[in-house]
């Protein structure tokens, strides 16, 4: 049985600030706690799940060893964001920031939606990608919305929160890249090796103050005769992500 201060803090890592406070967020399912104990990146603080949950998955509760705490359904629902809660919760540490590293990375500028952000995490995952950097007005990377959209992603992609000003002199010079719409055509452009890949805003696109430091600007053209106004955020994401990997 939970404590009372217990189920306050868990509760309290359904919303952001709280996340950001105890640098800590919840993952839920038997498929990404059993990949968050399969991996060392990411410190594993504890395991919630039933006793039918525990029966059935006698490995994983093995894994996790002391870190597994029986609970109530009753206790599992408070503490679940989900409206079926699927079991078992985990928590996780939140991972301190890594400064840039080489080749290709995604910089997400006011990605508001967490299914998108979720995307674009898969897509950087199944590229390659060595981190995926989020404005402040993006939709928070460790909320359980965007979680559970990145169907793991979050614990193999390093993630962090960090303004474009405070990024760019850690990048240093090397090309940083966006589509926008007066751009090169990307199917015919000449594309660096590593790039920070800029995606902007589904409504708005790359902000101003961002856009002017593009050394690559470049177009994801739509075919003749299209009505399309514009491309989803993960979608763009994922066609500049194929393209640069060709490279």
């Amino acid at each position: 049985m939970l404590s009372a201060q217990q189920l306050k803090m868990l509760t309290a890592l359904q919303v952001k600030k709280y996340r950001q406070k105890y640098r800590m967020f919840a993952l839920e399912g038997a498929k990404l706690v059993g990949e968050l104990l399969s991996q060392q990146r990411i410190r594993v603080q504890a395991v919630y799940g039933t006793v039918a949950w525990a029966e059935a998955h006698v490995a994983l509760v093995e894994r996790a060893g002391a870190l597994f705490q029986p609970i109530s359904e009753g206790d599992l629902r408070r503490i679940s964001s989900l409206t079926t809660p699927p079991g078992v919760l985990a928590v996780a540490e939140i991972p301190a920031f890594q400064p840039p590293t080489r080749g290709l990375a995604f910089y997400l500028d006011g990605i508001r939606d967490p299914g998108n952000l979720g995307t674009i995490l898969r897509v950087a995952d199944w590229f390659g990608f060595g981190a995926v950097y989020c404005s402040p007005d993006c939709a928070d990377a460790f909320s359980p919305k965007v979680v559970q959209a990145s169907m793991g992603a979050i614990l193999r992609i390093p993630v962090a929160e960090i303004s474009f000003a405070e990024l760019l002199p850690l990048w240093g010079q090397r090309a940083v890249a966006g589509a926008v719409l007066d751009g090169d055509d990307v199917f015919h452009s000449s594309l660096p090796a590593e790039a920070l890949l800029v995606v902007g805003s589904e409504s708005e696109g790359i902000r101003p103050e961002t856009a002017q430091h593009l050394t690559h600007r470049l177009t994801i053209p739509r075919a003749p005769g299209s009505r399309a106004e514009s491309l989803n955020a993960a979608v763009a994401a994922g066609i500049l992500a194929a393209l640069f990997m060709k490279k």
